[in-house]
């Protein structure tokens, strides 16, 4: 009952408006929904929708593949082109037509024999052509991904199975052939949002490699440093490895609506309400190439790397982590405390911190906070709630703006992993700059131990 009162609730007040319509065979019977928002990717989404089809058929049977394809009223007209030829083949695939009325190559043709022999269960959305593109004014991939989970919220809600998960992907990542039954299997009524571990693409050319192995070097170490910090906001922010059951999707009102970041802020409303976990079992492979289409993020820093536009061989201060962590271990000690205690004690730690904290009224946000909790565990669940992991992002920035410069890279990543008493092993060293294949065993060692 309640679960059909928040349902309704949710569609009335939070679910996207538009004739955003769900292309599809059968929807029945489904346990879990793979959501894949593409923008002109008609060259990649299929490689990533064969990579599903490759799963274990015993997988396939209760899972659903949605594609939305989307770009804006204004969009270049070549993103236009390329998006009308994906349309086109998936209403072939979807509809189990003949290719023949479609130009097609002939590792698209291999593509389609091995998704269409699979069984794979597929639909899609039109948010591309004219009178169903994106506003102009508003949303980006968020709202495409949007688009795209509040549909997987139907084809769940109408679902006899228990286990209703909703399962975040890009058209341009590739998963393992376990990807399916690992997200099914590591699910259970605990568990509300996980992140799958991942591993980006390996590019051909040297530069390309370099720039990909610094980015995910220092999205490794960013997670280091919160794990340090035993911070309840450390994991990775990738939105092409994320999963939420369906009661978790309605718990914090659904995706949201961003150009970019839209994968940071959701898992941060999901953290709030339970841990993240991390799916190991399996591993996602996103792309590793360049792009400006959105202002940041894995695409626009590969970018600027290319670019040389600046040095990105630079990581946060260890230090900031060091300043978090004390932070934090106040926190859970002070319920007793009065705001200007805490203040007090927070000076010890260091001053800059007094001053972010002022800079959010936290004497005033605590007395409010103490007053409306009733017990220290709910105290301390409003206190996470309020210094989240947006707050936690914003004052490691200013203590690396005011006081603790960012330090090179392979001075920090040696530096943070002896704070953590993780042994070092001897390809670390506190080198400049190592050789390219040396960095390769350093985002490999990064890889095993985040």
């Amino acid at each position: 009952m309640k679960e059909r009162f928040l349902w309704n609730q949710y569609l009335q007040r939070y679910a996207v408006n538009g004739s955003w319509i769900l292309n599809a065979g059968s929807t029945e019977d489904i346990s879990q929904v793979v959501v894949i928002p593409a923008y002109a990717e008609k060259e990649v989404l299929f490689s990533t929708l064969r990579s599903l089809a490759q799963n274990q058929a015993s997988s396939l049977n209760n899972a659903f593949v949605l594609c939305v394809i989307n770009n804006r009223e204004k969009s270049p007209d070549e993103v236009k082109i390329n998006n009308q030829q994906t349309l086109a083949y998936l209403r072939c695939l979807v509809g189990r037509r003949s290719l023949h009325s479609v130009q097609i190559s002939e590792r698209l043709k291999e593509q389609f024999v091995t998704i269409n022999d699979a069984g794979l269960r597929l639909g899609y959305v039109d948010a591309s052509s004219a009178g169903y593109a994106l506003p102009d004014n508003t949303g980006g991939v968020g709202l495409a991904r949007k688009i795209g989970m509040d549909h997987a919220l139907t084809i769940l809600q109408k679902s006899p199975s228990r286990q209703k998960l909703i399962v975040s992907l890009d058209a341009d990542t590739l998963v393992q052939n376990n990807y399916l039954a690992a997200i099914s299997n590591f699910f259970t009524k605990k568990v509300k949002t996980a992140v799958i571990a991942y591993e980006h693409q390996e590019p051909i050319a040297e530069k390309e490699k370099a720039a990909i192995y610094c980015y995910e070097i220092f999205l490794r170490y960013w997670v280091l440093g919160l794990h340090y910090a035993k911070s309840p906001y450390a994991y990775h922010s990738i939105g092409s490895a994320m999963v939420c059951s369906a009661d978790a999707y309605l718990d914090v009102r659904g995706m949201n609506r961003r150009e970019a970041g839209e994968d940071f802020y959701f898992l941060n409303k999901l953290a709030k309400i339970g841990p993240i976990k991390y799916i190991q079992e399996t591993c996602v492979y996103p792309s590793a190439r360049s792009s400006l289409r959105v202002p940041f993020g894995t695409g626009k820093r590969i970018h600027r790397f290319l670019a040389g536009e600046k040095d990105e061989y630079f990581l946060y201060n260890p230090q900031v982590f060091e300043i978090l962590s004390q932070f934090l271990l106040l926190m859970d000690h002070a319920h007793i405390q009065e705001g200007e205690e805490i203040l007090d004690r927070a000076k010890m730690i260091d001053p800059c911190l007094v001053s972010f904290l002022h800079g959010y009224h936290f004497v005033e946000i605590w007395a409010k906070m103490r007053k409306n909790a009733n017990h220290r565990d709910t105290l301390s669940h409003y206190f996470t709630c309020w210094f989240d992991g947006f707050k936690t992002l914003k004052l490691i920035n200013y203590l690396s703006r005011e006081f603790y410069p960012p330090v090179h890279m392979f001075k920090a990543v040696p530096a943070i992993l002896k704070m953590m008493a993780i042994e070092i092993p001897e390809f670390i060293s506190f080198d400049l700059q190592p050789q390219l294949s040396q960095q390769k065993k350093i985002l490999h060692f990064l890889r095993k131990i985040t």
